[in-house]
């Protein structure tokens, strides 16, 4: 059983290697930062009363993951994000699907009837294919990126484990791709 000093020395001496390899691998400081401490913190919680000489494998085990999360997110978000910048215009330098969809509906100049209606009948058919996904699916979609809820907050939340959501996230990020390319909503 390692001790809250051995803890605490293997973190503190493990730190910077972790930090220089996250970041050749995401090329992203604050986002490295992030991915180790999360690195970090799960290695404390979970498994902190490990022997000492199973620290590092572990640790080394837990950052992966956490890598390879940053850029399931990362992958999911820029899907989603393209969906939505095709609703903007092309003159738009910066785009926020919220806050445009309620500053065009606001103002009565800034699209055509042709154009607000496309985009509505658009964001009805997202909404109809995200309410065909299994309650599951759904929520665990809705929870990790409409809340923007990390992967064991969304786990906690549903009551079940951490691999369970990302099974459900994947499901319904692929049932949703599929959905929206047979209606000829194109990604």
């Amino acid at each position: 059983m390692a001790s809250d000093k051995e803890l605490a020395d293997f973190l503190a001496g493990v730190e910077r290697r972790a930090f220089k390899q996250t970041v050749y691998a995401v090329r992203d400081d604050d986002a490295a930062l992030d991915i180790v401490q999360d690195a970090m913190i799960k290695l404390a919680e979970k498994y902190g009363d490990r022997p000492p000489a199973e620290l590092p494998l572990l640790f080394q085990r837990i950052l992966q993951n956490a890598t390879h999360d940053y850029f399931r997110r990362q992958k999911v978000r820029n899907t989603w994000v393209s969906l939505f910048s095709s609703l903007a215009g092309a003159d738009d330098d910066e785009f926020d699907p919220l806050e445009t969809i309620d500053a065009q509906e606001s103002t009565a100049g800034a699209e055509s009837g042709e154009e607000r209606l496309a985009r509505e009948q658009i964001l009805q058919l997202i909404d109809e294919e995200i309410q065909r996904l299994p309650a599951r699916q759904r929520e665990a979609f809705l929870m990790r990126y409409w809340e923007d809820m990390d992967v064991a907050e969304t786990a906690a939340a549903m009551g079940c484990s951490e691999g369970s959501v990302k099974t459900h996230c994947s499901r319904a990020t692929h049932t949703l791709a599929q959905a929206l390319k047979a209606k000829g909503i194109t990604l």
